[in-house]
């Protein structure tokens, strides 16, 4: 009898897990961009996670370490979001959590080298919130890095919901804070049809627990050639039943 034959996953030997083409360096000529990861085995995590670009005129290749290098479903995509007319290089990484949270890089050809100019640890260093309840069935968010302050209405979380910690006037029974997550999506989008992309930020707003999902803060991100700055600001709730 013929032994059955079982597919064998070499953790240690790293696959290709995402590729594109596009101009990169602006030569008119298509790069090849990859991810290379390691696979565990009968798992959708992958390690050592790298950023591989074969150069379409010199067929040379360079690899591009991330900080973050683990996670699951790994992508890629090419775009210009600097507008020097040539694809820029995003890439996300789930981290697995329960918070929906991402790893996120952005990666330009600056003086015709690769170069890091957008990571989600340094953009959730700089985008600190505050979140509180408020009587009256509110709840305060307080964006510390563009000084605005947003009032969300809860009325929309239930009668059960609010019951549990608002008195029948609507006076908090007790002080709750929630607070913000660091960054759950990280999408391109053209806004002005103008061949650049802007980057929108979003970020899971979590009322007495994670799972407790107040909403939204989506932060729409322009580059100024040195950096990217919050073009504007803004928070979305869920909607409730009529």
């Amino acid at each position: 009898m013929r032994a059955s034959l079982k597919r064998f996953v070499n953790p240690n030997k790293p696959s290709v897990v995402a590729a594109k083409r596009g101009d990169i360096d602006g030569d008119r000529m298509k790069d090849l961009v990859m991810l290379s990861a390691n696979k565990t085995p009968d798992s959708p995590f992958w390690k050592n996670i790298t950023l591989v670009v074969q150069n379409g005129r010199t067929q040379q290749y360079e690899q591009i370490s991330l900080k973050n290098n683990s996670g699951y479903n790994p992508t890629l995509f090419l775009g210009d979001v600097t507008g020097d007319k040539a694809d820029d290089i995003l890439v996300v990484i789930d981290t697995g959590g329960s918070g929906g949270m991402i790893y996120a890089y952005v990666f330009s050809s600056l003086n015709g080298k690769i170069t890091e100019i957008f990571n989600s640890d340094a953009f959730n260093e700089t985008y600190k919130y505050d979140v509180k309840y408020e009587n009256q069935y509110k709840a305060a968010v307080t964006s510390y890095h563009l000084q605005e302050r947003y009032i969300l209405d809860l009325t929309y979380k239930g009668k059960e919901y609010l019951s549990e910690i608002y008195t029948k006037n609507g006076l908090l029974k007790a002080p709750i804070e929630g607070w913000v997550n660091p960054l759950s999506g990280l999408y391109p989008i053209d806004f002005n049809r103008d061949g650049t992309y802007e980057l929108v930020a979003y970020q899971r707003i979590a009322g007495r627990y994670n799972a407790d999902s107040l909403g939204f803060v989506q932060t729409v991100l322009k580059w100024t050639g040195r950096t990217f700055v919050p073009d504007r600001q803004s928070v979305s709730i869920f909607g409730g039943q009529i």
